[in-house]
């Protein structure tokens, strides 16, 4: 049922993930956070077996971080989907990890980077891409109305048009999307839609 889908517009990568934790016919809860900040300029969203996607995700980005504190300099984008699809391939062959990604960053030399990696350790360079459910409608979406060199304005506008048809056309769709962004500014949150808001539980 999770819908992570990005693209990557003019100096500038994007990433949005569906905030539902999920277990069987449950839910949870509606405000979960799916991407995580590796450092300043890298961005990880992520779908997946819960444990699985909190626990790789966490230990990718304490290694990105233990490498810049060594080094002295951070991971390239490049550098960090590569490792990042390294440690999957070898988990793989001991206990997989049910965990599909897509990795956005942001380099001075190469601009805004989206790469695409799922559970089986396949690595790729994309200008859009998407998992889970929501892939169904996002891609089409994207397929239709994307083209390189968007604005943030054009880029937000087709999310929002891929977010209004998951919620109209999937059975199971979830409420509420995170959206954040990448750039040479630095990576952050940009908005939230939603159409549930979790309400605190009064005590007794």
């Amino acid at each position: 049922m999770e819908c992570v889908f990005g693209l990557v517009g003019n100096g500038f990568a994007i990433v949005v993930a569906d905030s539902s934790a999920v277990h069987s016919i449950l839910v949870h809860k509606s405000n979960e956070d799916k991407i995580m900040l590796l450092d300043s300029h890298k961005l990880i969203a992520a779908s997946g077996e819960p444990g699985d996607r909190v626990q790789f995700t966490e230990y990718i980005q304490k290694n990105v971080a233990l490498y810049q504190f060594r080094n002295g300099i951070p991971l390239t984008t490049a550098a960090a989907a590569n490792f990042t699809r390294g440690e999957l391939a070898t988990a793989l062959r001991k206990n997989p990890y049910s965990v599909n990604i897509l990795l956005a960053g942001y380099d001075k030399e190469t601009g805004p980077e989206l790469y695409y990696i799922d559970y089986i350790a396949t690595l790729h360079k994309l200008e859009k891409g998407a998992f889970g459910y929501g892939s169904y409608f996002s891609l089409s979406m994207m397929d239709r109305h994307y083209h390189s060199g968007m604005s943030v304005e054009e880029a937000v506008d087709l999310v929002d048009k891929c977010i209004m048809e998951i919620r109209s056309r999937l059975v199971v769709a979830p409420p509420n999307f995170v959206i954040k962004i990448v750039d040479k500014d630095g990576a952050r949150e940009y908005a939230w839609r939603e159409s549930v808001k979790d309400v605190p539980v009064p005590s007794a």
